[in-house]
């Protein structure tokens, strides 16, 4: 992602290989907690996704 360091960006869970910068993320608010753990989403599609089935997501990441 261009100069983003590595560590600041993130794989989307919902959508493998599509990543995301994770200041972006949470500043749109596609951003999840799963059990202690933070996902950050690509898009304000996967938000729906994930929320109905958080556990499915969080094995597949």
């Amino acid at each position: 992602m261009g100069s983003v360091p590595d560590d600041d960006v993130a794989e989307c869970p919902v959508m493998p290989g599509s990543t995301t910068v994770k200041a972006h993320a949470e500043a749109a608010g596609l951003v999840r907690d799963h059990e202690g753990v933070r996902y950050w989403l690509c898009c304000s599609s996967c938000g729906p996704r994930f929320d109905a089935d958080p556990a499915r997501y969080a094995r597949a990441s």
